[in-house]
């Protein structure tokens, strides 16, 4: 492709490794701009410029800028080459449009409160044992559903993998790392999807540098 793509971001950011999968999956080349939101790097001027909330993925392609991993993600899926990851059906695009939207509303809140609680507790105003329980709570309540919606095809949305696949996992990588994992896990039809998506080359291709 001609036109340069430069995603702006950190490579610890799910979202940002979304996006990150989402370029792997489809074999393209591009420039990643480190854009730390942790240490505060969002909110100067040069970043909120790009994004008026201060937030990462931010990605530039041929004069035109998109700000929201889910709008990224689908128009990187539609310009380049390569297998699609938006199913071709009406039922199945709506599945993996429901688990986004699931994750996002719900699953990253939780999930990343869960793995703040053990990784970062400074950064996520310290350590409240009640409102982590209510974390591990709704991860699991969240996974169930994502379950459910999988039903008995291997990947959430149908016998491919879709965008809702790589909205997912990287979340999940976080909480694998907490003593929490096996808690929030532990549900009948998790550990299949989880071996497959772990096994990903666009998931093992972005794996984050935490230091």
């Amino acid at each position: 492709m001609p036109d340069t793509l430069t995603v702006y971001g950190f490579d610890a950011s799910t979202y940002v490794r979304t996006v990150r999968m989402v370029l792997a999956e489809k074999g393209a080349a591009y420039s990643l701009v480190p854009v730390n939101v942790m240490a505060g790097e969002g909110h100067q001027p040069e970043h909120l410029a790009r994004h008026p909330f201060g937030k990462v993925p931010v990605l530039d392609h041929g004069g035109l800028r998109i700000i929201e991993t889910g709008a990224i993600a689908r128009y990187l899926n539609d310009v380049l080459p390569g297998r699609s990851l938006v199913p071709g059906n009406p039922r199945d695009r709506a599945r993996m449009d429901v688990a986004m939207s699931i994750v996002d509303a719900y699953g990253y809140p939780a999930m990343i409160g869960v793995a703040a609680y053990h990784l970062f507790p400074d950064l996520a105003g310290g350590k409240n044992a009640a409102m982590h329980e209510a974390n591990v709570e709704r991860s699991r309540q969240v996974l169930t559903e994502l379950i459910k919606l999988r039903g008995v095809d291997p990947w959430i949305a149908g016998s491919e993998r879709t965008l809702a696949d790589l909205f997912l996992a990287p979340i999940c990588f976080y909480v694998g790392l907490t003593d929490d994992a096996a808690r929030v896990f532990a549900l009948p039809g998790f550990t299949e999807w989880w071996d497959l998506a772990q096994g990903l080359q666009s998931y093992k291709a972005t794996m984050p540098h935490l230091g």
